[in-house]
Parts: C-alpha cells; sequence; structure tokens
C-alpha cells in the first residue's frame, strides 16, 4: 500500500498487554496487503497518554478501559473534542462496555487476548477511514474559493479561507496570509466584488477578513495611513494572528463598530 503508515499508540496498564500488542501490530504490518502500522509509543497511564499527545501525533490509539487513574473511556471522551483525534480501538478483557464504546464512537472494539486478524481488521477499518477523511479534504479544498496570483512566473492558488487582508499600495494590491504576503496586479475594487461577505472594506486602501479582526482602537496616525480628525490619532484594526493594524477611515469606522458589537466579525 502507498498509504503512509499508521502511526499508532498503545496505552495499557499490563507490560505484558502492551508488549503482545507490539508485537501484533508489527505482524500486521509485515503482512502482505495489510495496512502498514508503526508503534510511536507506549504508554500506562491514560494521563500519560493525553500529556504525550500534546506535542506528539497519533492515528491510532490501541486503548485498554479499565486502567489506575483516568480510565479508557475517559481519554476517549476527552479526544473527540479535538479537531484531529486519533481513532481509537479499545482493547479490554471485559466485553461489557461495548455499548460505551460505540457511543464514544470508537472505529473497533477487540477483547483479550487479541487475535492478529481482528487486530488487522481494526486498522484496516482506520485505514479506509483515513483514506476517505483525506480524499474528503482534498475534494473540499478544491471546490473552495481561490485567489489567482501570478508570480515569478508560476501560478498560485491562495484558498480565501486564509487571506487576512488585501491592501493597495501604489500600483500594486498586497494580499497577506498568516506565513506571507503577495503582490497583485488587480485593483483592489475588482477583487473586493469577488470575495463576498467574509471580507468587509474599512478603509479605501484595505479589505479584511472579518474573521481576522481581533479589536478596533486608536492608534497614532503614523501607525497607518488613514484619516484623523486632529492629525494626532486614527482608528485602527487589528488582524490575527499576524497582530498588524490597518488604518480604518472616518468613513468606515462606524460600519466596523457596529460590525463588532453586532458579532458580525
Amino acid at each position: 500500500m502507498n498509504e503512509p503508515a499508521l502511526r499508532v499508540l498503545i496505552v495499557d496498564d499490563e507490560p505484558l498487554a502492551r508488549q503482545r500488542l507490539a508485537l501484533l501490530v508489527r505482524d500486521v504490518a509485515e503482512t502482505p496487503g495489510a495496512p502498514a502500522a508503526l508503534v510511536v509509543g507506549e504508554m500506562s497511564q491514560a494521563a500519560a497518554a493525553l500529556a504525550w499527545m500534546e506535542s506528539h501525533q497519533a492515528d491510532v490509539l490501541l486503548l485498554d478501559i479499565q486502567m489506575p487513574g483516568m480510565d479508557g473511556a475517559a481519554l476517549a471522551s476527552k479526544l473527540r473534542s479535538r479537531a484531529q483525534a486519533p481513532a481509537v480501538v479499545f482493547v479490554t478483557a471485559h466485553a461489557e462496555h461495548a455499548l460505551q464504546a460505540f457511543e464514544l464512537e470508537a472505529a473497533d472494539y477487540l477483547t483479550k487476548p487479541v487475535r492478529r486478524e481482528r487486530l488487522q481488521a481494526a486498522l484496516e477499518r482506520v485505514a479506509r477511514r483515513r483514506a476517505a477523511d483525506a480524499a474528503a479534504r482534498a475534494s473540499a479544498a478544491a471546490k473552495a474559493p481561490v485567489v489567482v496570483v501570478s508570480e515569478r512566473g508560476r501560478i498560485v492558488r491562495v484558498p480565501l479561507s486564509e487571506v487576512l487582508y488585501l491592501k493597495a499600495e501604489l500600483k500594486y494590491v498586497t494580499l497577506r496570509t498568516a506565513e506571507r504576503s503577495y503582490l497583485l496586479d488587480d485593483a483592489l475594487s475588482d477583487i473586493e466584488q469577488r470575495l463576498g461577505e467574509r471580507f468587509l472594506r474599512v478603509h479605501r486602501n484595505a479589505v479584511v477578513a472579518k474573521a481576522a479582526v481581533r479589536a478596533l482602537e486608536r492608534r497614532p496616525a503614523g501607525a497607518g495611513d488613514g484619516e484623523s480628525d486632529d492629525g494626532a490619532e486614527t482608528w485602527a484594526v487589528r488582524v490575527a494572528p499576524v497582530d498588524e493594524w490597518l488604518a480604518v477611515s472616518r468613513r468606515q469606522a462606524a460600519a466596523v463598530r457596529e460590525a463588532l458589537r453586532a458579532g458580525g466579525l
């Protein structure tokens, strides 16, 4: 198979059970036609596994249910709220937990002693889910609106969801994402018509993504190129996550303030 190996984390308070599962994962990985799999960690406590996943990644947990301290069900419940949670395969000697596993949307439920064939079937199920999810994300990305940028002889498609703001400067428009900036030849007014309701004009030379606005404040006039009543200060919006400020014109200040109050930004 050409798919990347499944990263497997084993969580069980019994050392012999962890050892057996690690051997079975290796056997499955060496079986022709079975999904590639690699044990990336072994934990004896659910709390330790949760801490490990703060800085490491796993695709699937082989998780015991009954353990001292936080049990496997509690760990699985905590992981459900994560954006990229690993699949959970419960491995337990107690068949009465099957209903709870179903409620926690576990990928599979294996009873000890685990047979290689059943583990292989569980990992195949996880691999199919992962492939389907990846295909769905790719399809969604392909359909998502983009801004097409011509840069140094190449064409770059910047997803509209990554655009933080666009600002007209001299003969060009700067398109800013969290990672970098691009220069566009198009007029800002022409681009604005294609952006939709997720963007708001804050100045004659700037359009900002509503979701990126974090604050509207009075700032020194030198901090932006906006207009000011007394030459000392002007309104500006703070754009996250780059923590940059864009000047807000007098004409647009009321609209930006109202959008903030209404929860529209």
